[in-house]
């Protein structure tokens, strides 16, 4: 399977970190993750089937984690004030992080993609689509929501799994995410504790950077609902989410489906906050069939 490697290019006046997989002359798919999250959250394996369906494939680190520059001479925000609509201690926003996308199409020459994000990566394949609705081909919000505080909440289990932090050492850090992603994970799948393990391991090696999750967290919580502007979409979407996400409810998914014009919904029984593996081929013909290409 062809590759670039890891590279850097200028983006938005930051360094993006990123990598395309797949045939140059394929359709454009860009790949944005979810909060702390980095390009290696979508699996080479997966980026693989995407390529062989005929798509060229990016994904890449958002701001502030992994090999994308970090934002360290920022604040770490201030929840509580945030969603008072203080908005002080908000290092960037996900318009920002939108436009670091963009610019990453830009350095590469691509004038308009099929965007995919999965959580907060949903989040913001919505904002590229509000704010520059002409660079985007087909959108694909996964396990995701609208901004719009009602829907999309997590279980109290899911929410103080995440709200505890990091132990410094190694092994119990390990330990906790391993426990996070099960705890978060799909019911309806078979959880592979050393796989995931050894997942987490491959993260915490290649990049450790939790205050950029933290800004990450600050920039989710203050932005607007954003119902209003998806209502104003004309473009191919594609909503998927797990009817048993205990992280972000499935009635995020619904909402989001709801505002965008002709969009279609996907909602997969046993699926929680995560993509099983057994979704896989599943989920690459769904975005396919979004894109518009014909079937395999």
């Amino acid at each position: 399977m062809t590759s670039t490697g890891q590279q850097t290019l200028a983006s938005n006046g930051i360094a993006i970190a990123y990598e395309v997989r797949g045939p140059e002359d394929g359709q454009p798919l860009l790949l944005v993750n979810g909060l702390g999250s980095q390009m290696i959250g979508y699996r080479t394996e997966l980026c693989d089937k995407f390529a062989r369906r005929g798509f060229r494939v990016i994904r890449f680190d958002n701001r502030d984690v992994g090999h994308s520059t970090y934002f360290d001479d920022r604040p770490l925000p201030d929840i509580r004030a945030i969603l008072k609509g203080d908005l002080s201690t908000a290092a960037y926003t996900l318009s920002d992080m939108a436009a670091d996308a963009v610019g990453l199409l830009d350095g590469l020459g691509i004038e308009a993609a099929h965007i995919v994000g999965m959580s907060m990566g949903g989040m913001l394949v919505q904002r590229i689509a509000i704010d520059f609705p002409e660079r985007v081909l087909s959108m694909t919000s996964i396990m995701s929501t609208t901004g719009e505080r009602s829907v999309g909440r997590a279980t109290p289990e899911a929410n103080a799994r995440l709200m505890q932090p990091l132990p410094a050492d190694r092994e119990e850090a390990l330990d906790k995410l391993t426990e996070d992603s099960r705890v978060i994970g799909s019911p309806g799948f078979v959880f592979d504790a050393a796989k995931i393990r050894a997942q987490h391991v491959e993260a915490l090696d290649r990049a450790t950077h939790p205050a950029g999750t933290a800004r990450q967290q600050g920039a989710i919580f203050a932005d607007s609902d954003r119902t209003p502007a998806l209502r104003e979409l004309r473009l191919p979407t594609l909503v998927i989410h797990g009817a048993d996400d205990p992280l972000i409810g499935v009635s995020g998914g619904e909402a989001t489906a709801a505002a965008v014009s002709g969009a279609q919904l996907k909602i997969y029984p046993g699926m929680g906050h995560n993509l099983p593996e057994d979704l896989w081929d599943d989920f690459v013909a769904d975005i396919a069939g979004i894109a518009g290409m014909p079937p395999a």
